[in-house]
C-alpha cells in the first residue's frame, strides 16, 4: 500500500499510523524472503568453506551454525561481485567483494533494507560528517575517526587502486557506513557475522556496543532501570530464538532496546527503521519534538516541530545534501502513539501516559532552566566576537559542550528510559551544577564588563534563578544551619503607681507582691474574709 495524495500533514500522519497498526507494511513478524531458492547455492560456495575452515576455522563454524547455512545461503551468494564493481577483487579465480552491502542483503531481504535505507541509522556518518575534525582531529588527532567515531557512526569506505579497502577507512561496521555500491549503513553492525542472529540483535548487547559513554548513556540507563532489572533477572524468559517475537504474546518477562525501538507488540509490526518512534530528540544543546518527512525515493529526515511542516511535493535537503520532495510528515504526536503502543502490552492507559508526561516535564525542564539559557548565552559571546568560532580552543567551550552533550544528555535519557539514579544524580543534578559553578562564572569572566548585559537579562528572563537572590535561605542540606536567634529576655511585671492604687475602684481588684511577713496561706486570707462577713451578717 502507497501513501497517496492527501490533504494535510495531519492526515497523512493518520495515513501511516493505520498501514503501521495494520501491518501492511508488513506482518509484525518478520518478513520472509521472497526470492525464490533458485537464486542462491552458488556451486563455488563449497571450495569457500572448505579453504576457509581451515585458514578461518572460527568465521566457518559461525556459518555453520546460521539460518544462511540451514537455507542453503553460501559464502558467494553474498561475496560475489560484477568485475565493474568499485570494489570487486579477484579471489580464487572468482570476483567477489569484501564487503556485503545492505544493498547485497536487500536481494533477499528487500523490506528491511528499504525501512533501514531511510532510518536515522543509515544517516549516522552524514549527520556528524562536518563535526569530526573540530573533536576528533583538533582535540584528539585524526587516527581517532577510524578508531572511535567511524566504528559506530561508520566510515566512508575507500577503494585503493589495486582494489583492496583503505585501512583508514576498513575493517569497518558502523551502522551509518556508506559503502562502495553506495548503499548506507552495515547490517553486520547489529546481526553479527558471520551468524547472523535475530537472537543477537534482539539483545541489549547488540545496541549497547555504541549506546553506552557520555553522549548516548543508554546501556548504564537501562541496566539502572526497572526494565534492566527485568531482563538481568529473567533473560532466559526472554524467547530471544524464537521466529516471531511479538511482545505481549511470544515474551513478557521484559523489554529491550528493540522490543521499543523496533520489535513486533501487538498488532504494530517490527521495523527496522529504528527511530520511527522516538518524539523527541535527546542529543541537542536544546531538545524538540521532530517531524519526521518521508520522501518520494524513501529516505527520510527529522525536523524541529518548532518549524512549520512541510507541504507535500516540496523539495527539501536531505542529510547528506541530496534534494528530494516530501511525501508525508508524521507528528510527534504520532509517533508518541507509536511508541505507547509498545507499552501498553505490559501497562494501562493512565500508567503510559503518565510516565510520558513525566519524561516530557524533565525534557521541558532541562530546556528551560538550562538549555535554552546556555545556548543564548553562548550565541551572544559568539556574536559579539568575545569567543573565535574555532570550537575548543577555549575552556568555557569545553563546559558548555559538557553540559548539554554529556550529563544534559545523560538527564534526558534517564527519564526516558526510568532510571531515576541516571535522571537525577548522574544527570540533571550534574547539569546544576556546572551550569551554576562553572558554566555561569566563566561565561561571566569572558563577557567582562559586558556580563551584566549579556547574562543576567537571560538568568531572568527564564524565571527560574531567583533562588540566588535569596541567599538567606537556609537549609540544613550542607550540614549547617545559622545559630538562632537570641532570646527575648523576659519582660517584668510592670509597677502599678501609687496614684493609679488609690484611684482604683473598690471593685475592682488590685493584685500585689505580699508583704515579707505575711507567712498566711491564700487560703487563710479567704478564711478570714468569710469569717468576717459572717460577723457582719449577725451584726
Amino acid at each position: 500500500m502507497r501513501l497517496l495524495s492527501l490533504p494535510s500533514p495531519g492526515l497523512l500522519a493518520k495515513t501511516l499510523l493505520f498501514v503501521l497498526l495494520c501491518g501492511c507494511l508488513g506482518q509484525a513478524v518478520a518478513v520472509k524472503v521472497a526470492l525464490d531458492p533458485d537464486n542462491w547455492g552458488h556451486p563455488e560456495g563449497e571450495n569457500c568453506v572448505s579453504c576457509h575452515e581451515k585458514a578461518s576455522p572460527g568465521l566457518a563454524q559461525q556459518w555453520h551454525d546460521s539460518a544462511h547455512k540451514v537455507a542453503g545461503v553460501n559464502c558467494m551468494d553474498c561475496h560475489q561481485a560484477e568485475q565493474s564493481d568499485a570494489d570487486a577483487i579477484e579471489h580464487e579465480g572468482q570476483i567477489i567483494a569484501t564487503i556485503v552491502s545492505p544493498k547485497d542483503c536487500g536481494r533477499c531481504h528487500e523490506q528491511e533494507f528499504k525501512e533501514q535505507a531511510g532510518s536515522v541509522h543509515a544517516e549516522a556518518y552524514a549527520i556528524i560528517e562536518d563535526r569530526i575534525p573540530a573533536l576528533a582531529h583538533n582535540v584528539t588527532g585524526s587516527a581517532m575517526q577510524a578508531a572511535g567515531c567511524d566504528q559506530c557512526h561508520g566510515s566512508l569506505v575507500k577503494v585503493r587502486g589495486d582494489g583492496t579497502l583503505d585501512p583508514a577507512t576498513w575493517p569497518n561496521s558502523g551502522i551509518g557506513r556508506i559503502n562502495p555500491d553506495g548503499s548506507k549503513g552495515s547490517c553486520s553492525s547489529c546481526h553479527g557475522r558471520h551468524a547472523f542472529s535475530k537472537a543477537q540483535a534482539r539483545e541489549p548487547s547488540a545496541c549497547v556496543r555504541c549506546h553506552s559513554g557520555p553522549d548516548s548513556p543508554d546501556k548504564e540507563v537501562f541496566e539502572a532501570s526497572k526494565h534492566g532489572m527485568l531482563y538481568a533477572a529473567q533473560r532466559e524468559q526472554m524467547n530471544l530464538h524464537a521466529d516471531t517475537w511479538v511482545a505481549g504474546r511470544d515474551y513478557t518477562a521484559a523489554p529491550t532496546c528493540t522490543t521499543c525501538h523496533m520489535g513486533a507488540a501487538g498488532k504494530l509490526p517490527t521495523t527496522h527503521d529504528v527511530g520511527l518512534r522516538n518524539a523527541w530528540n535527546l542529543n541537542q544543546p536544546v531538545s524538540y519534538q521532530q517531524y519526521l518527512v518521508l520522501f518520494e525515493d524513501g529516505s527520510k529526515l527529522e525536523l524541529p516541530a518548532t518549524e512549520k511542516a512541510p507541504k507535500r511535493g516540496t523539495e527539501l535537503e536531505k542529510a547528506d545534501g541530496t534534494m528530494a520532495k516530501v511525501k508525508a510528515v508524521i507528528t510527534p504526536d504520532r509517533r508518541r502513539k507509536v511508541m505507547s503502543l509498545v507499552c501498553l502490552e505490559c501497562h494501562g492507559k493512565g500508567f503510559t501516559e503518565a510516565f510520558m508526561t513525566q519524561f516530557d516535564n524533565v525534557v521541558e525542564l532541562y530546556n528551560s532552566k538550562f538549555g535554552e539559557p546556555a545556548e543564548a548565552i553562548m550565541a551572544a559571546l559568539y556574536e559579539r566576537d568575545l569567543l573565535t568560532p574555532l570550537p575548543f580552543d577555549e575552556p568555557l567551550e569545553f563546559t558548555y559542550w559538557e553540559l548539554w552533550h554529556d550529563e544534559g544528555a545523560r538527564a534526558r535519557h534517564g527519564a526516558s528510559m526510568m532510571s531515576a539514579n541516571h535522571a537525577w544524580w548522574e544527570g540533571m543534578y550534574l547539569v546544576g551544577r556546572n551550569f551554576y559553578s562553572r558554566f555561569i562564572p566563566q561565561a561571566r569572566a569572558v563577557a567582562g564588563d559586558q556580563a551584566a548585559e549579556i547574562i543576567d537579562p537571560v538568568l531572568a528572563s527564564s524565571g527560574q534563578h531567583e533562588w540566588l537572590g535569596e541567599p538567606r535561605q537556609a537549609n540544613p542540606i550542607l550540614g549547617w544551619m545559622p545559630p538562632p536567634a537570641p532570646a527575648a529576655p523576659p519582660v517584668a511585671p510592670a509597677e502599678v503607681p501609687a496614684a493609679a492604687m488609690q484611684l482604683a475602684p473598690a471593685s475592682v481588684a488590685v493584685m500585689t507582691e505580699p508583704a515579707e511577713d505575711d507567712t498566711r496561706s491564700a487560703p487563710d486570707v479567704d478564711a478570714d474574709a468569710a469569717a468576717a462577713g459572717n460577723e457582719e451578717a449577725s451584726q
